[in-house]
């Protein structure tokens, strides 16, 4: 039996019993109903109090966000146990043990891009103890079958557990599990049971968790609302403590006019909490509505741009939230997912060499120098099977074919033959081809638009039409590919009865491999492979060997023999393998494109350029990482080293990292790179960088990267990373990939940006500071839990370099202005208070106290936050060194707000001290006194609004119609409202609201009263000035430079530049071949292909050794 209570506590060990609910509800296993929203009814109030209390200043929003609560799915009352039917093209809505299916020997085709970011499709198979029920609903809700497996796990590869039906036990392993988020293709319907069900399937296990995400100027602002709060607090103790010594001192000469309290100290605790109350101002409650004003407009210039609009998809860029803005103007690292996000998952067949000859045509140079019809693309109509979406644009290839040249028709017919890929024939002529990977379709439709094409197979023979003759060949053997033999070989019998080896493979494994009478051949092929892999394609070399039928007979039944050796048997097969596939005649070579999205290289350059590294995370295999990652120059051939890291051990991860680093630095210390960082009490280490000479890129795949990801390698791994110039992360899981970004997020003080286009980019997306969406072919989920989306990756560099170093800028501007216009408004109270007894009276009018935020100095400075930028879009784009400030904070930190702080000290004596030495003992034209409470606090504060706009428009770079309305209208209202507010006829109605009756037609018609605010207001800004002018001739910033260029050239902004980048190298780009390893045995098995032709091919490998069939 069973202890339920160690379940309870820590599932070690899962069991189910199909169609028994009760037995299988004792687990309490959890239900299939999953939350993806981030509150429910009853949690909103009191998680949203939290978050905004994370704003320590922040307790009067308790309302922004607005809960969001998914609909209820059909699925959620699914149980562990239940066994549900799917049908084709449903997603799999719980991880399901596959009983029966369809299809012939129990298959299922299922894409699993949610999961791996895959477009390709897999099979799986049911048990045939399971499969032999069929559809039958008797058989199946009769099954009492109990399976005994793992316990909710995040991983993805991997899966065991036992079924024991009939008192026999099965083994089960990944092939028999379809896993949640998978989609059924190709398979009219399944049967399954329920093994893990909601936040227990391996997808959910994968994903992260909802978090609130701040930005750094939010995390910063914490801390300087705890200082303002100290500066409060001790401004309040000094005036307090004033109060004091001068009600002991002169407060007794004042009772005739003011009751003295007997009591000083209740009379200096009394005065505290009034100050409190004055100098309120100097803590910016208003400051945060502002500033989701300010974002929630700069938003809107996102959702408006229509340069990143794409018409083809119609999808606009989309701001998802309002409160990450200027952290876009931050951003260091990238995390990147590939498929779909770098590339479009698209196969071109671009360019060959034929025999010698170069076929193919660079498009970007060919519409230059070619005639229109040259440039045009061939005509395809002598062949009635053409895919009239291939696009080929040399007219001597197709000449070549028409003219029946034997080599040309050689290569084609190799490419027709050795392949795995299926077809699938829904009407005639209209031929669909299903292989496991892009490439393979792309080079069997090659061969299919030039005469060659690819009609049918079966177990033992494939069918091609070649050149309207439909011919079948007796497929004798596939010798399969793996990653030590990088070739696969297929050995057939054409209709006349003649043996053929047909091979491709990597150029350095054939050319081992060649006759020596090909050299010259070679010696050409060679420097067309150079130059193919020059533009960055990926090239496969490929060559025939015709065969003797004795030969074939007797090494045949050697291995035969050698498949059935139970010692040493892979090193017999590899062996023969060897003995065969030698001596072979080259043919020819392949160059394919594997199609990068528009823009990809410019941006990443771009993004280079402005210092941002960027990481690739993805699921695919390491040779394909690579040719992308050399495609978009991310790795380029001209970097010192690209490290492999690639062990299968702890010891052996941490030793190829750590000679790795120590080629970049050999003097590095080991201790030396980790400074502490003190925030709040919080004591985190934080991970210099480390200078390196030269540039140098690091590959590691996914079994390394776990080790690399552990707690006592994770610095060694994040140190390594760290000083290379690119990292590729290969077959990485979606957790792994969440990891990586919380290992640099953990120890790098930098900001992170993940970007996908798959649901297994989700847990990614929601780690990173900022997670960007891209709507591609892997449907809405990554888009769903970004903080910002849109179609193309090339829009990344607009989003970066143009809106999100303005809403930086625009956010740090609006900051400092905002605290200096609030710390000098109030610190004149402060120089004031000694002058009134501490008697905490306000220096203003009651009147300007109101509207000095609310209309004299609101709009000025949401206009520069919303319309302010140093340089267009354009310059923005062809400086990217302009992005790099605020990497570094440089705009807005602790140091710049007590710049800040000590420019409204400075500001606020001129303001209060000028005025007063100018109103001092003074009179009037008229002979009266000049020196009255009213006119001194009109004076102060016209010279307090003047000031405030002179220092706006010296802040102001870009000054627009709405600009000088907000700045001249404000000044403008301010005398408007004050002589409206001082006149009779509001002193009648409200006396005590009014008091300054005619204060404004007295004072301001005298000349020394303007010559006061312009001299306040000119000593106010002079430091500033000064130190602007002097600092940009001395250490001008990269902003000072860059406009000062562009106001030298007096010309408009450039146009994005769209340049085709070329890659030189004598590097070749691996092949990725379409199946993995043991694939062969499934095309010529009876197995797989029995009495009907399947449509769809995909990977299965159960043997560890090079497999090969013959029937």
């Amino acid at each position: 039996k069973c202890n339920f209570s160690l379940y309870f506590l820590l599932e070690v060990e899962r069991k189910i019993r199909a169609n028994d609910r009760e037995y299988n509800s004792s687990f309490k296993y959890a239900t299939n109903s999953i939350k993806t929203s981030k509150y429910n009814p009853f949690t909103f109030l009191p998680l949203n109090l939290f978050e905004q209390f994370q704003r320590i200043a922040n307790a009067y929003f308790l309302f922004l966000l607005i809960l969001q609560v998914c609909k209820i799915q059909k699925w959620m009352n699914v149980q562990v146990g239940d066994i549900i039917k799917l049908e084709n093209n449903q997603f799999v809505t719980a991880d399901l043990f596959l009983l029966s299916s369809s299809e012939p020997l129990n298959l299922v085709y299922i894409e699993t891009a949610e999961l791996d970011g895959e477009t390709n499709l897999k099979v799986k198979q049911a048990l045939t103890v399971t499969g032999d029920m069929r559809d039958s609903l008797e058989a199946l809700a009769a099954f009492n079958g109990e399976v005994c497996c793992e316990p909710p796990n995040n991983r993805l590869d991997r899966f065991t557990g036992t079924l024991t039906f009939d008192s026999q036990k099965y083994s089960l392993d990944n092939e028999r599990v379809l896993l949640r988020g998978c989609t059924l293709r190709n398979t009219d319907w399944c049967f399954g049971l329920v093994l893990f069900a909601g936040p227990e399937t391996k997808l959910m296990q994968n994903c992260g968790k909802s978090t609130f995400k701040r930005t750094s100027i939010d995390r910063l602002m914490n801390v300087l609302v705890l200082f303002i709060f100290g500066l409060l607090a001790l401004m309040c103790i000094i005036l307090a403590v004033g109060n004091g010594i001068w009600e002991n001192h002169a407060g007794s000469k004042f009772n005739a006019f003011l009751p003295r309290e007997e009591n000083t100290v209740f009379s200096a605790f009394l005065t505290f909490w009034s100050y409190i109350i004055i100098l309120n101002t100097v803590v910016p409650i208003s400051l945060y509505v502002s500033m989701e004003v300010i974002r929630l407009g700069n938003s809107y210039y996102i959702n408006w741009d229509r340069t990143m609009y794409h018409a083809r998809t119609d999808t606009p860029a989309e701001a998802r939230t309002t409160t990450l803005n200027e952290e876009l103007g931050q951003i260091k690292y990238i995390f990147s997912d590939k498929t779909g996000t770098l590339t479009q998952n698209i196969m071109t067949f671009n360019k060959c060499s034929i025999n010698g000859k170069s076929y193919g045509q660079d498009q970007s140079h060919m519409h230059q120098h070619k005639s229109p019809l040259q440039r045009s693309n061939m005509d395809f109509s002598f062949n009635r099977l053409a895919d009239p979406k291939f696009l080929f644009y040399d007219h001597s290839l197709v000449e070549g074919v028409k003219l029946e040249l034997p080599d040309v028709h050689a290569f084609f017919r190799l490419l027709a033959l050795c392949h795995t890929v299926m077809a699938e024939e829904k009407r005639e002529g209209d031929l669909v081809y299903q292989a496991q990977s892009p490439d393979e379709g792309a080079l069997v439709t090659a061969a299919r638009n030039f005469g060659f094409v690819f009609r049918s197979r079966s177990p033992e023979t494939v069918t091609i039409e070649e050149m309207g003759i439909q011919r079948s060949y007796e497929m004798l053997a596939i010798l399969d590919f793996n990653n030590v033999r990088k070739r696969m070989s297929v050995i057939v019998r054409n209709p006349e009865g003649k043996l053929s080896l047909y091979c491709k493979g990597a150029d350095t494994i054939i050319y081992e491999r060649l006759h020596p009478s090909c050299s010259e051949v070679m010696k050409v092929t060679t420097e067309h492979l150079n130059e193919f892999a020059g533009e960055g394609l990926r090239t496969l070399v490929l060559a025939y060997k015709d065969l003797d039928e004795e030969y074939f007979s007797e090494w045949k039944q050697r291995h035969h023999e050698s498949n059935v050796a139970l010692e040493y048997r892979e090193e017999k097969l590899e062996k023969l393998y060897e003995e065969i596939e030698k001596d072979m005649m080259l043919i020819g070579a392949t160059a394919i494109e594997d199609k990068l999205q528009d823009g990809v290289a410019q941006t990443i350059e771009q993004l280079a350029k402005a210092e941002i590294k960027i990481w690739v995370l993805t699921g695919d295999k390491q040779e394909t990482a690579e040719n992308i990652g050399y495609s978009c120059n991310l790795l380029r051939e001209e970097m010192n080293d690209v490290f492999i890291v690639a062990a299968n051990s702890p010891e052996e991860v941490r030793q190829e990292l750590r000679d790795a680093r120590l080629k970049m630095c050999p003097d590095t210390e080991q201790d030396k790179f980790l400074i502490p960082e003190i925030i709040l009490g919080n004591i985190p280490k934080v991970v210099q960088d480390e200078n390196v000479n030269g540039e140098y890129g690091l590959v590691i795949n996914g079994h390394s990267l776990a080790f690399a990801l552990e707690s006592n390698m994770e610095l060694e791994f994040l140190r390594t990373a760290c000083m290379c110039k690119t990292v590729i992360c290969c077959r990485v899981t979606p957790l792994q990939k969440a990891q990586v970004v919380e290992l640099v997020k953990k120890y790098k003080k930098a900001v992170t940006l993940a970007i996908g286009d798959g649901a297994n980019d989700v847990s990614m997306i929601k780690a990173a500071h900022i997670g960007v969406g891209i709507s591609g072919q892997e449907g809405m989920q990554a888009v769903l839990s970004s903080d910002f989306s849109f179609a193309q990756f090339r829009f990344l560099q607009h989003l970066l370099l143009v809106h999100g170093r303005w809403s930086y800028l625009r956010m740090c501007k609006f900051l400092r202005y905002f605290f200096y216009k609030n710390f000098t408004f109030t610190f004149v109270h402060f120089w004031y208070a000694f002058f009134c007894g501490f008697s905490a009276q306000t220096v203003y009018d009651e009147g300007f106290i109101t509207l000095y935020n609310l209309v004299y100095t609101a709009l000025p400075v949401l206009g520069m936050s919303l319309f302010d930028q140093d340089v267009n879009a354009g310059w923005s784009l062809e400086y990217p060194q302009l992005y790099v400030p605020g990497q570094l904070s440089q705009y807005f930190s602790k140091r710049a707000f007590m710049m800040c702080a000590l420019h409204s000290w400075y500001s606020s004596l001129v303001l209060f001290f000028v005025p007063y030495a100018a109103t001092y003992d003074t009179a009037r034209d008229d002979g009266k006194d000049g020196a009255d409470y009213q006119s001194f606090a009109l004076i102060t504060q016209t010279c307090l609004t003047v000031t405030m706009c002179v220092q706006l428009g010296l802040d102001l770079s870009y000054w627009t119609v709405v600009n000088n309305l907000f700045v001249w209208g404000s000044l403008g209202m301010f005398f408007i409202l004050t002589f409206t507010m001082y006149t009779d006829g509001l002193f009648r109605l409200r006396p005590s609201s009014f008091a300054f009756i005619g204060t404004a037609r007295n004072c301001l018609n005298q000349p020394n009263v303007w010559l006061t605010v312009a001299l306040t207001a000119i000593l106010c800004v002079l430091p500033v000035v000064a130190y602007r002018f002097f600092y940009s001739q001395i250490s001008p910033t990269i902003n000072d430079k860059v406009r000062y260029k562009v106001c030298q050239m007096k010309e408009p902004a450039p146009r994005p530049r769209r340049t085709k980048l070329t890659r030189r190298s004598t590097r070749r780009s691996g092949y990725a071949f379409s199946h993995a390893h043991g694939y062969g045995d499934l095309v010529t098995s009876g197995r797989f292909l029995a009495a009907v032709a399947l449509s769809i091919f995909t990977t299965k490998s159960t043997q560890t050794w090079p497999s090969f069939s013959v029937i």
